[in-house]
C-alpha cells in the first residue's frame, strides 16, 4: 500500500494482530513478530471487537501491539461497530432509561420504540468512547480519570448488515441518531459513515438525515475502482472522503 501516496491501511474488525509471523534474528534464533501496514498516511482502527458493547482487546496497551498507537495515537481516526438488535435480542436494551429519551417507562410505555433505539444508539456510542479513552490511559496519553479522549478523533460508524437490524428502517435511524448525538455531545465534530450503497439501503432504507456527514464507502476490489467510488455519491447524500479497497492482506483507504 506504500506505494499509493494517499492510502493508509485500515485494521480489520476483530483482527487484534493475533496471528505473528516468526522472523530469523540472524543467529540462528527467531522471534515473533506481529505486522501492520507500514508508514500508511493515516491510520483508521476500529475500537470495538466486531460489534457494539464489545471491546477491542488490541486497542490499547497490552500483550499485543497497540493498534490505536500504529494508527497514529492521539492522531488516530476511530470507527465503531453500530446496530439495533431490539428488545428481544439485546442483553443492553434501555429499558427503563429516561434519557436522553425515555424508554419503556411509565410516562413513555414500550420497549420497541424509536425512542429506545435511539438509547441503544447513544449508550453503544458511550460506550465506544470509554474504551477509547481508556486506551488512551493505558499507553499513558491521558491520564486516569479523564472524561474526554486527548482530541476531538475523527469518528466513523460502521453500518454493515453483519451486525444486527431491524426490519423497519426508521428504527435502525433512530439509533444511528443516538450514536451520532452522544459523540456530539462529548466534543467530537467529524462524524462519518462507512458502509456500501447496498447496506445503507437495506439497514437505513437510504436515508439522507445525514448528508452533513461524509461517506467512507467499501467495496472497491482495486485501487482504480476505489479512484472511481471517488467521484460518485455518497450513500449518506454527502460526499465522499474515503474509499476502500484490499491491499496486502489489509484494508487499504484511499482518501478522496
Amino acid at each position: 500500500i506504500g506505494k499509493f501516496l494517499r492510502a493508509a491501511g485500515r485494521i480489520k474488525k476483530g483482527a487484534c494482530q493475533e496471528s505473528p509471523v516468526e522472523k530469523s534474528l540472524g543467529d540462528g534464533s527467531r522471534v515473533k513478530v506481529h505486522l501492520f501496514p507500514v508508514t500508511p498516511a493515516f491510520g483508521i482502527v476500529g475500537v470495538n471487537g466486531g460489534r457494539a458493547f464489545t471491546p477491542n482487546p488490541c486497542l490499547g496497551a497490552g500483550a499485543q501491539p497497540s493498534e490505536l498507537a500504529w494508527a497514529g495515537g492521539v492522531a488516530a481516526q476511530l470507527y465503531a461497530n453500530t446496530g439495533n438488535p431490539g428488545p428481544a435480542l439485546s442483553a443492553h436494551w434501555p429499558s427503563g432509561q429516561a434519557t436522553p429519551r425515555p424508554c419503556d417507562t411509565a410516562a413513555a410505555p414500550g420497549a420497541d420504540t424509536a425512542s429506545c433505539a435511539y438509547d441503544y444508539g447513544w449508550n453503544a456510542a458511550a460506550d465506544s468512547y470509554q474504551v477509547t479513552i481508556q486506551a488512551y490511559v493505558s499507553l499513558g496519553l491521558a491520564s486516569p480519570g479523564v472524561t474526554r479522549t486527548p482530541s476531538p478523533n475523527r469518528w466513523w460508524l460502521d453500518v454493515e448488515t453483519d451486525n444486527s437490524w431491524r426490519s423497519d428502517v426508521s428504527l435502525n435511524v433512530a439509533a444511528l441518531q443516538g450514536e451520532v448525538a452522544y459523540l456530539r455531545s462529548v466534543g467530537v465534530l467529524k462524524i462519518g459513515f462507512y458502509s456500501t450503497p447496498y447496506q445503507w439501503r437495506q439497514i437505513t432504507g437510504g436515508t439522507t438525515v445525514f448528508s452533513a456527514s461524509p461517506s467512507w464507502v467499501a467495496g472497491a476490489r482495486t485501487s482504480v475502482q476505489a479512484r472511481d467510488a471517488c467521484s460518485a455519491g455518497g450513500f449518506t447524500g454527502g460526499r465522499v472522503t474515503l474509499a476502500q479497497f484490499a491491499a496486502g492482506g489489509f484494508d487499504a483507504d484511499l482518501r478522496c
